[in-house]
Formats: C-alpha cells, structure tokens, sequence
C-alpha cells in the first residue's frame, strides 16, 4: 500500500469540495477579505513612506504589527479551543473593520501617524486569533484527505486577491490617497463577517469535548507546545521557519522601497509590479498539491524555499523593472507553496481538541524573531542598499535549505508514523 493510499482509508463520508457549499461560501467570502488585506499590505507602508520618507519606518510598522501577532498568538490558542470559532471569526472581522476604518476618518481631518502603528498592533493581535481559528475550522468543514487540495485552492485565489489588490493600492494610492484605499480594507472585513455568518460547521472526526482538563492561558500554551516538540517534523518545521521568517519578512518592504527610490518608480508602478508579484503565489498554490503527491513532503517544502531564496538573492543583481516583477513572483511562488504544504501537514497530524493551540504556539514560535528580522533587514538596506541586503538574506535562505536536507524536514510521508 502506497503512502497516498494510506491516507486515503482515513477519509471520512463529505461532498467533493466543488459541492460543499459552506466551503464555497467560506472561499469566497474570504476572498474578498484578502483582497482588503493585499490592499492594504502596500496602502500602509506607502502612507508611511509618504508621510517619512525612512525606510526603517516601514519596517518598525512591519514589525509592530508582527509584534501584535506574536503577543496575541500566546492565548489565541486557548480562545479558539474554549470557545465557539465561528463566533470569534465574526468579532475579528468587525473589530478589524472598526480599526482600519478609523484611518480614513482620522485622515479627513489631520493625519495621525501614530495612528497607524496602533492600528497595526491591534490588527495584528485581531488577525492572529482570526487565523488560527480559520486554520482549525477547515477541518470541520472538508475531509482531512481533501485537506491539501483545499488550502491549495484558498491560497490561489488569495494569491489573485494579493494581484488585484496591490494593483488597486497602486492606483487608488495615487486617485485619492492611501488613506481612502485602506478605507477599503474595513469594508473588506464587513463582508467577511456576513459570509461566516450563513457557514456551518459539521463536528469535527475526533471529539473535542472531555478529551483533557481545561488548563489556563499558560497551560494550554505549554500543552501547544509540547505537542509540537513531541513531533520530530513539526519540532523542526518550527525551527526552521523562525529562522526563514526572520530573513524574509521584511522582504516586501525593501522590494517597495527598491522599486520607489533605487528605481524611481512611482506609486502606480509599484502597486502593478507586486501585484504581479501574486501570479508566482497563484502558480505556486496550484502546482504544489501534484508536487507533493509526486514526490513528497520534503521536496514540496525544501524546493519551495530554496526557490524563494535563489529569488531573493537575484533580486540584488537586477535593476530592470520587469525582471524585478518576474524575480518578486518567483519568491512570492516558493513562499506559497511552502506555505500550503505546511499548513495542511500541520491540520492532517494534529488532533481536532489540540488543533487552535498548536497553531497558535507554531505560528508564535516561528515568528518570534520576525519583528527584529524586519528592523534589521530594512535599517540595512538603508545603510548598506538592496543589493547586499538580497544577496546576504537569499544566501542564508539557501543556507537553511541545506539544513533541511539534514532534517527530519527531507522525509517523503511525515505524516505517516514512522514513514520516512
């Protein structure tokens, strides 16, 4: 019996993703969501770098908002296991709208640059909880072998939202400000609620209720994490990932800043060269449920990265705008796939009453170091420009995939037990 064989007999009884209609509702929904969030992934940084003109600005609101994720991510867990998900989604989303709406109502009056790293915290805490209760609630809604196709086809379709929205930042930036484009983004959140709203939830295949005592904030954090160090792939994952998201969350700020000052591009170009930047996430989102099928968890996940590191590397030896475009999607495709392969072998191996607490301890621990990793990546590439800071932060990239070959990270079927 094949790997994928094995994993086929725990499939439980459900529709086929395309006649699941609470999953259909629960894309699209989310789709419109994510195209806000590209939005303002570029609209926020933009009206910083208007407002400042400092690179390292961009990069304290990068790293504000992960601190926010971080600090949120130690009791997300146990919120999402203790109470109802679908419920706690909703609040996320009207909270988010409520901050990202303050923005353009501020900005109507006199702009608030304080404002924005507040914002920026809060939505971060909100979105961490918002997160690691989406990653549990899949399972309640596919079959855990429909898991990877699933989170294949979010992904892409968010990855087109991360094309159109950019694009839109760009040009609405420029029409009538970053602050009416991040205004956009509130709404975005709107309709995000009123599309969990109508979604139901089936009970999960294992029982959630009675499995364990119910421990405190800390408690539940603890079991998370022993959770995650008892699994020799999820143990190292982790690692791996905090180092890999140290050296690549500051990314997008420095290709924004290439593009707005080495290149002297203006706001629109900007928004149309990292929106193409989401077709490599569309490619990569898509490609990656046959990669791994084919050949297996470690190459899916090592060849991801090590694609996204050769990508960043080259990005310091090119000065054409459309090879940046090209380069920037080549990363944005190792980045998402990687992405997708570890978050479904995450869903398929961890228990339904431990799922919201592993992935709020995996996505704490791994970004732990993410806040520094964006101040100092950005200060760098003002002291010592794009060129090093790319050839440097993709030469350890490729470093850390080399590591990983050495890892339990390598195996074929690591969510089989005692599958190499």
């Amino acid at each position: 019996m094949t790997g994928d064989d094995r994993v086929a007999t725990v499939a439980g009884p459900g529709p086929a993703l395309s006649r699941n209609g609470d999953f259909l509702v629960l894309w699209s929904s989310q789709a419109l969501s994510v195209t806000g969030n590209a939005l303002a992934l570029v609209a926020l940084p933009l009206l910083v770098l208007s407002a400042t003109g400092s690179v390292t600005q961009m990069g304290v609101l990068t790293a504000a908002g992960t601190a926010g994720w971080i600090v949120s991510g130690v009791l997300a867990g146990h919120v999402v296991d203790r109470f109802d998900r679908r419920r706690l989604m909703i609040l996320t989303d009207l909270v988010r709208a409520a901050l990202y709406g303050a923005i353009p109502l501020c900005w109507l009056f006199r702009p608030q640059i304080w404002l924005l790293y507040v914002v920026a915290v809060l939505a971060a805490a909100f979105g961490m909880l918002f997160q690691v209760a989406y990653a549990t609630v899949l399972p309640s809604l596919v079959r855990r072998d429909q898991l990877l196709d699933a989170n294949s086809r979010l992904e892409a379709t968010f990855a087109l939202s991360y094309v159109v929205g950019p694009v839109c930042a760009g040009v609405l930036t420029a029409a009538v400000g970053g602050a009416g484009a991040v205004g956009l983004n509130a709404l975005s959140f709107l309709v995000s609620a009123a599309g969990l709203a109508v979604i139901r939830l089936r009970p999960p295949e294992e029982a959630r209720a009675g499995t364990e005592p119910v421990l405190s904030g800390w408690g539940d954090l603890l079991a998370g994490v022993r959770f995650l160090w008892n699994s020799p792939i999820l143990r190292t994952l982790t690692l791996l990932l905090s180092a890999l998201t140290f050296l690549t969350l500051g990314a997008t700020d420095v290709f924004i800043y290439y593009l707005k000052t080495d290149l002297g591009q203006g706001d629109t170009a900007v928004g149309y060269a990292l929106g193409a930047a989401g077709i490599g996430s569309i490619a990569g989102a898509l490609l990656v449920p046959r990669v791994r099928r084919r050949f297996g968890f470690g190459v899916a996940w090592l060849g991801a990265n090590l694609v996204s590191g050769v990508a960043m590397a080259a990005v310091g030896l090119v000065t054409d705008v459309p090879l940046v475009a090209v380069l920037a999607a080549t990363f944005s495709f190792g980045m998402t796939a990687a992405a997708v392969t570890s978050v479904s072998l995450r869903q398929q191996i961890t228990p339904d009453h431990l799922l919201g607490r592993v992935t709020a301890v995996f996505r704490t621990l791994h970004s732990a170091l993410a806040p520094l990793g964006a101040l100092i990546l950005t200060a760098a590439t003002g002291t010592a420009g794009v060129r090093a800071v790319c050839l440097a932060g993709g030469g350890a990239v490729i470093a850390l995939v080399g590591l990983g070959v050495l890892s339990p990270a390598r195996r074929r079927h690591p969510e089989l037990t005692g599958v190499s």
